[in-house]
């Protein structure tokens, strides 16, 4: 008898787990990204826009393309790193 108990607790137990997982909000899908103004130009087409360029694989099976220009990051200014003392009593 003791061991149907405790069975059919464990099993409610379970149950009560699974629901509240069930019931947790789903994180909603991410925005599907902008599409490129460059993305299906012709090669004139791609190099009258500025913000394009046109791309001629050097290898392969892949066809020349227009894409978006690469922006370059922005330079890091570095800060001067402060030395420390030299003569600094040791412990």
């Amino acid at each position: 008898m003791r061991t149907l108990l405790g069975a059919s607790a464990a099993a409610a137990m379970l149950l009560l787990g699974i629901s509240a997982y069930a019931q947790e909000a789903k994180k909603p899908a991410p925005a599907p990204k902008a599409t490129s103004p460059c993305k299906g130009l012709d090669e004139t087409a791609c190099k009258a826009k500025a913000e394009c360029q046109w791309i001629t694989p050097k290898k392969g099976k892949q066809k020349p393309y227009c894409k978006l220009k690469t922006v370059p990051k922005k330079a890091k200014t570095e800060t001067p790193k402060k030395d420390a003392p030299k003569d600094t009593p040791k412990k």
